[in-house]
This record gives structure tokens, sequence and C-alpha cells, in this order.
């Protein structure tokens, strides 16, 4: 099985060094490409060693993450951005995720759920710490009542599931047998129900709310 290849982007040297000793330690299945100090530098090199995830801390002088994620998807880059921070503010959270992070996750997650989360990232899985993710549906959740009906249908269910496994309108639509735009329609649905704006939210609220599970 191929390894795991990773960036770390943090403005602290003893940050960079326990990351690097952690996945070296694990012995197999990770392998860090190179380090960056900072958001300006994590883009330079994610665009020159094509890493499958990059760990990005948020607040660093000389270019912040939320700036480099926006500069990675504006690059059309292949890594996905895991986000691995101190920081669970609605002020922090949100606008790394609209930027395009494919997970969010604090830095005094246990070893075991850090190396778990950065194989979901590799794979495109949206990853949330559950405090993460709780916080995340209360900044999105639009401040009218939530509708009548907020229960899922099958069929609703079944899609969300799909998005949290990253997977793409087109390639949801071709797995169950419908149209794309049927997708779009049932994703417009769910986003009702649940009181979100798009499919990240989606998927925090599914996890908030038990619909999705925790593994």
């Amino acid at each position: 099985m191929t390894d795991i290849t990773l960036l770390i982007v943090d403005d602290h040297p003893v940050v960079r060094d326990g990351l690097r000793g952690m996945f070296a330690a694990e012995g197999s299945g990770f392998r860090v490409l190179g380090e960056a100090p900072d958001g300006v530098r994590g883009v330079e090199l994610a665009l020159e060693l094509d890493p499958d995830v990059v760990l990005m801390d948020l607040r660093m002088p000389g270019g912040g993450g939320v700036e480099a994620i926006a500069a990675l998807a504006r690059h059309g880059a292949r890594a996905r951005v895991l986000v691995l921070t101190t920081y669970d503010t609605d002020t922090d959270t949100l606008p790394a995720i609209e930027a395009g992070a494919t997970g969010y996750l604090l830095k005094d997650a246990p070893r075991e759920e850090l190396f778990a989360a950065v194989r979901a990232a590799a794979e495109g899985r949206t990853v949330l710490s559950p405090a993460v993710a709780s916080r995340l549906v209360t900044a999105v959740r639009a401040p009218a009542a939530p509708p009548a009906d907020t229960t899922l249908s099958a069929r609703e269910a079944e899609i969300l599931a799909l998005v949290a496994r990253g997977t793409a309108n087109r390639a949801i639509a071709a797995e169950l047998f419908i149209s794309e735009a049927t997708v779009k329609t049932h994703l417009t649905h769910l986003y009702g129900k649940l009181g979100v704006k798009d499919r990240a939210a989606a998927v925090a609220a599914g996890y908030d709310r038990g619909i999705l599970g925790r593994s």
C-alpha cells in the first residue's frame, strides 16, 4: 500500500518536529515530504511537492492558513487540507471550511484520531472533530425557525452519507441510478431540513444530530 504523503504547515518549529516525529514513529503508512513556517511558503511547497494531505495551522505570521487554503483551491491543488489548530472559535472554523478545507481538527486530538483524520482526508472524506462540528452547525444554521419537517427521507440520508465520504454529485447520481439534477434537488431539500447552506455544513449537522455515525 502506498504511503500517504504529508506537508506540515505551522509557524512553531517544535510543533513541526513533533508531528514529523509522530508520523515517522508510526512506522508505515505516512511520509512527510516537507515543512513550511507560514501559509505563503506552504502554498509554494504544496504546489511543488504535491502531497496527499496538508496539515495546516491557521494563525501564522507571514501568511495565515485560511488565505493559504483559498490559494490552493484557486491553483487547483490536488492536496486535501486538514486544519490542525488550537482554535475552535466560529471566526476560525467557518472561514477555513468555506475556503476549501477538507477537515478541521484540534491540536489536542489523540494520536490515533489524528492518524484516522489524515487517512480520511486523503480519501476526500470530510473530517470534523465533534466540538468543531457543533460550532460549525451553530454558525451556519439559518436564524429562522427550522421547518416543520426536519426528518430526512431514506434517500436524503443515503445521499448525505455519500456526501460525507466526499462523493461528487455526478458519482452519487451514477451510484444511485438517478440524474445529477435529482441529486441536486435532494441536496437542496436536505439543506433546508438541516438548516444549512453547503455540503460541509450538512455533514457537520449530520454528525451533530446522529444521522451520520461516528466511526
